[in-house]
């Protein structure tokens, strides 16, 4: 009998420990996998013509935005040489791509 108190005193311990790994909200939010961006407004469409005036430029954050704006997409990311990226086709998406010095060299939409 004297074992079990120990062992579970130590049971809870570690629970406790545990439940502090949890993220805030975790129990009472379920994970859906969607990103936390509101869904993009119809007819959004990047038309990489707008942001041609970005080519030569550094991808400073009002840059970014700007040709976001003017291509008319939905988002926009900066891609870096030899970069991972996700090849799948969305129209409402304008790529930056970067040269080895970190200038903006090619726009289009995908």
């Amino acid at each position: 009998m004297l074992l079990k108190t120990p062992l579970i005193s130590a049971t809870l311990a570690c629970l406790a420990v545990l439940s502090g790994c949890a993220a805030p909200g975790a129990a009472s939010t379920p994970s859906t996998g969607a990103s936390p961006m509101p869904p993009p407004p119809p007819g959004t469409v990047c038309n990489a013509q707008g942001a041609q005036f970005a080519i030569g430029k550094a991808p400073g954050a009002s840059v970014v935005e700007e040709a976001r704006q003017r291509s008319g997409s939905y988002m926009a990311r900066v891609l870096r040489p030899n970069q991972a990226v996700t090849m799948e086709f969305n129209a409402q998406r304008l790529n930056l791509e970067l040269d080895a010095a970190g200038v903006i060299r090619r726009v289009r939409c995908g």
